[in-house]
């Protein structure tokens, strides 16, 4: 029983995408609660933070603006060569940092507390600005700009704003429902599972049932994306690295919610450029997978140096 467990832990990913891509008809029925499911992940994440534990430093200001800034110029460059393709590169960059890369980072030996608190920041940032960015980009483009920031605000606020107030709201009022909540953390781990498979359902779905495909731009998208991917990667541990916080820098910038973003990209973009975030799931995992497996071997090297020592 514990093999099998310890297996569907590790082979969650390549599972969930599997399942989601062969099953697309099942899991696309329930896009409709892909917010919730959001909600709830993102409710279990700020949870485990506690107001007294944030900390801005100057390299959270950095990777913000590095993300914001990086994310429109990245769209202006793109949009004259390929809209779809603008919209695909950009929501890889304004995504923000996933839920799990604290998770990472502290399995790395990197600073947990860093980009909890990255995490939480960008997660603000991110509600409050993307309703203007989509405003000028995508089908809301054409209206006035306070009628779509308003319809675009009204569906992102409460899904990224919403569970940090109640997951404060219960520390401080029902500590032991937001105990009983800590101790959901497998749970967590699932419903991101469960959440994987409907987007990648989704995803797919749509892509099936184009009637006029471009397979040259959705293969331009994804390469754009693992691009964008390995760049995020460069540039964040360059930034943390002058702050002594290699780690925490690369997986802020470079470990995206990609459940979010494909969201995003299928209700206020194109819904082709969620092929983006879709790619960025496999090339963002590939590099964590090579990071865990650089540090099980240098784990297994020191420990084969201390025996001869001894």
């Amino acid at each position: 029983m514990k093999f099998i467990i310890r297996f569907l832990k590790d082979w969650t990913l390549p599972i969930a995408i599997v399942t989601g891509t062969i099953f697309y008809k099942f899991f696309s029925l329930f896009a409709p609660i892909t917010p919730y499911l959001i909600f709830c992940m993102l409710l279990v994440t700020f949870c485990k933070l506690s107001p007294r534990k944030i900390r801005l430093s100057r390299m959270h200001i950095w990777l913000v603006t590095i993300q914001i800034i990086g994310c429109i110029i990245v769209y202006l460059s793109l949009y004259k060569f390929n809209p779809l393709i603008a919209q695909g590169a950009m929501i890889c960059i304004l995504a923000p940092t996933a839920t799990s890369a604290p998770v990472i980072t502290g399995i790395l030996g990197g600073n947990m507390a860093s980009i909890t608190t990255y995490t939480l920041i960008i997660n603000l940032i991110i509600a409050l600005l993307s309703p203007v960015i989509f405003s000028f980009v995508g089908p809301h483009s054409g209206l006035f700009f306070l009628d779509s920031f308003l319809q675009i605000g009204r569906k992102v606020g409460p899904i990224l704003i919403l569970p940090l107030f109640v997951a404060w709201g219960m520390q401080l009022f029902t500590p032991r429902i937001h105990k009983k909540i800590l101790s959901f953390h497998l749970f967590s781990f699932y419903l991101w599972a469960f959440a994987l498979m409907i987007v990648m359902g989704k995803t797919v779905s749509f892509l099936i049932n184009q009637k006029n495909p471009d397979i040259g731009t959705e293969l331009l998208i994804a390469l754009a994306s693992l691009i964008i991917c390995i760049l995020q990667f460069i540039v964040g541990r360059k930034i943390g690295n002058k702050y002594h916080k290699t780690i925490a820098g690369g997986q802020s910038l470079m470990q995206k919610n990609t459940i979010l973003a494909i969201w995003m990209a299928q209700v206020f973009l194109n819904p082709i450029s969620s092929i983006g975030p879709a790619s960025y799931v496999v090339w963002q995992n590939t590099v964590n997978s090579w990071q865990l497996w650089k540090r099980r071997k240098l784990k297994e090297s020191e420990i084969y140096e201390k025996t001869i020592q001894e």
